[in-house]
């Protein structure tokens, strides 16, 4: 007995190990074959949200658009889509994607997890990439003040990450069961970025509406890394809890179902 927890915890280390080779060889061959070696190669992975970022941060203050508080349009934008753009990247890289790694799954070690997982580690640190940067540049030039809980905001992030995650697992393994999901999912994610919590803080709305909008996860992360980036001046309204509940649920539901198409993929 006294030996079998020390061998147990060497075959986990050794099992980590190997896992953490395999889920970075996928994120090198996710971003050589996505963004290959020209140009600026794989930087187009924060360039690529950044230039996003930055265009509807410039439409927005041009167009002197409302959102219902008085933040400051250019973090009130930067805080919103870049939010946005963490959780609704993730589900769209993991729809059909067994086909172009099916050789892959000859490798004993590559499981169909790790090919979702990476990819959607890939999207995260894309988006993460970009917000960080975006936030040193705008506050260099004297645009926005420093976020007032970068612990709060990182906490929000990682739970939006998380539910991107999810999501990405779950409508990724449907997809391979039914075409008809990649065909709804777009309009789907244009459908959702207004009810999304980018565009409005929650505390805006009316109780009706309010009470409506509050059932869609990503809202509370949004309010939460909200709260974090501009402090008392925000009146933030969620519950993680709940977000917390979804993104577990969500969480099992991606594992059933990408448990379900791993024992039906064919390598090849």
């Amino acid at each position: 007995m006294a030996t079998a927890v020390p061998g147990a915890v060497s075959r986990f280390l050794q099992s980590w190990a190997v896992q953490r080779r395999v889920i970075w060889a996928l994120l090198m061959r996710e971003a050589l074959t996505r963004y290959g070696r020209h140009n600026i190669g794989f930087l187009w992975l924060f360039v690529e949200p950044m230039l996003f970022t930055l265009g509807v941060t410039a439409l927005w203050t041009a167009t002197g658009a409302g959102h219902g508080s008085s933040l400051p349009i250019t973090a009130f934008a930067l805080t919103g889509y870049s939010s946005v753009l963490l959780w609704r990247n993730m589900p769209g890289r993991c729809v059909h994607a067994v086909e172009p790694n099916a050789s892959l799954m000859f490798h004993r070690n590559v499981r169909l997890f790790d090919i979702y997982f990476s990819r959607c580690l890939l999207e995260g640190a894309g988006a993460t990439t970009s917000f960080v940067l975006l936030t040193l540049f705008f506050w260099w030039l004297g645009w926005i003040e420093p976020p007032e809980d970068v612990l709060k905001v990182i906490v929000g992030w990682t739970m939006l990450g998380w539910f991107g995650l999810s999501l990405g697992m779950f409508i990724g393994s449907l997809s391979e069961r039914s075409d008809v999901i990649e065909k709804l999912w777009h309009p789907a994610t244009y459908l959702l970025f207004p009810l999304s919590g980018a565009a409005f803080t929650v505390s805006s709305l009316t109780p009706h509406f309010r009470d409506f909008i509050l059932w869609f996860p990503m809202v509370h992360g949004v309010e939460y890394v909200r709260e974090g980036f501009f402090g008392s001046r925000v009146h933030a309204i969620y519950d993680m809890n709940y977000m917390i509940g979804v993104n577990l649920t969500l969480t099992i539901l991606g594992l059933i179902q990408v448990r379900y198409i791993a024992n039906r993929v064919t390598p090849g």
